[in-house]
């Protein structure tokens, strides 16, 4: 009894220290001092700003902002970026550890391309992380060379896939009429071997979202008896729409926003 009641007067104190906090911030009509105190430099804000971004909270974003140009540049190619990518890949293979293969071929996962197996890394370095704005004909010329390195620890993850018997299918917003060949190239060189295909957005699919152009490519493969047990991208876009899959990875991506 008296372990309840000194349980219950500790709860009523810390509900009076709430309110009393408020009427001060009220009458003050200000924050206290400990907030002010609190650091909100341009880093304080990046952060804050990339993790609204990775949680799909801001959304619609054009161009990264000016004064996060060194706290992008430094999570890119610092190390945390990688070590990231290493921790989520680590949780998607835990999960396919779990699944057991169907003898008939039709257990599937869909790997988005760009920024989520070979990397742009090296572009977007060229207009200030995402700073500048979207370049449709330079990122059009640096894709045709065919010079996207493979993420490490995606190409871990497409191997042991493929090893464990799973149809891999690489969806891709890239132009199959100009960029299919470049691509094929590229993944191939970088050891991206053994995918059940590769799908780029054909002229039936120009000028549709990403979303709805996703949408209807899993659909069709659903509807081909595939079972999507894993989806990983780079872009909220990849991973929304219909017909997801079991389960989807969001891979981290500060650079750019594909609606």
């Amino acid at each position: 009894m008296i372990m309840r009641m000194r349980s219950m007067a500790q709860r009523i104190g810390e509900v009076l220290s709430f309110i009393v906090l408020a009427l001060l911030c009220k009458a003050n009509s200000a924050m206290p001092s400990w907030w002010a105190s609190l650091p909100h430099d341009n880093a304080s804000y990046c952060l804050s700003w990339r993790l609204a971004v990775e949680a799909n909270n801001v959304r619609a974003w054009r161009t990264v902002p000016i004064q996060c140009l060194g706290y992008i540049e430094t999570y890119m190619i610092g190390g945390q970026y990688f070590r990231d990518l290493d921790f989520i890949m680590d949780q998607i293979l835990s999960y396919a550890n779990e699944i057991i293969p169907s003898a008939d071929g039709m257990d599937a996962w869909i790997l988005d391309v760009d920024d989520t197996c070979i990397s742009n890394v090296i572009f977007y370095g060229g207009k200030r992380y995402g700073c500048d704005p979207f370049d449709p004909a330079g990122f059009k010329a640096w894709a045709t060379r065919g010079g996207c390195p493979a993420i490490p620890a995606a190409l871990r993850l497409f191997k042991r896939l493929v090893d464990d018997g799973f149809k891999v299918i690489l969806l891709t917003g890239r132009d199959d009429e100009t960029l299919s060949e470049a691509t094929i190239d590229n993944l191939h060189k970088e050891g991206f071997i053994g995918y059940e295909r590769l799908i780029l957005r054909s002229a039936a699919y120009k000028g549709q979202s990403a979303v709805q152009y996703k949408s209807e490519i899993r659909k069709q493969l659903v509807e081909q008896g595939y079972r999507i047990w894993g989806n990983v991208g780079d872009q909220w876009s990849d991973l929304q729409g219909e017909c997801l899959g079991n389960r989807t990875f969001k891979l981290p991506n500060p650079m750019y926003f594909v609606p």
